[in-house]
């Protein structure tokens, strides 16, 4: 989509108009600075995917549409949570970590905080109890098989 003042507010309002909710939303410019990326995580039946999809070709301001659910595709999570955790429970969030991948980027005297990398799935089972979470938006990316079929990804995506 076009990098410029309102275009992600008229992507927006398109959702909002209609009545369709934005489960995540990742933007981003690209290496061309009148472009960015963004990537939206919406739900709907394969008519409204569909017609989110025209409705999104339409605005003047998104360079092309992409649907990932449509393909093979690679898709991450960043998240960032704040776990109560002392003592023993403290020790095995931390091996935990270890295991996931994750890694403590703040301690208090009662809390952590984590960061996790992950698909959305598996980062919305991985905790259980008290915690309060922050995380990114998906982040996805259509997969490639033969290098000579790369292209651009200075395009407006959307995965389901």
């Amino acid at each position: 989509m076009e990098n410029e003042a309102g275009a992600l507010s008229r992507v927006a309002g398109l959702f909002s108009a209609r009545g369709y909710n934005i489960e995540s939303l990742a933007v981003a410019p690209t290496e061309d600075p009148t472009l960015s990326r963004m990537t939206i995580v919406t739900s709907g039946s394969d008519a409204v995917i569909e017609q989110i999809n025209k409705q999104l070709n339409k605005l003047i301001d998104v360079a092309a549409v992409m649907d990932l659910s449509e393909g093979e595709h690679l898709e991450r999570e960043l998240m960032l949570v704040k776990v109560r955790a002392q003592g023993a429970a403290r020790e095995e969030l931390k091996r935990k970590m270890v295991v996931s991948n994750g890694r403590v980027i703040d301690e208090s005297e009662a809390t952590c905080t984590i960061e996790l990398t992950d698909t959305c799935a598996k980062l919305d089972d991985f905790f259980a109890g008290d915690r309060a979470w922050l995380d990114t938006g998906n982040s996805a990316h259509r997969c490639f098989r033969d290098r000579a079929r790369r292209t651009d990804f200075e395009t407006l995506s959307k995965c389901s």
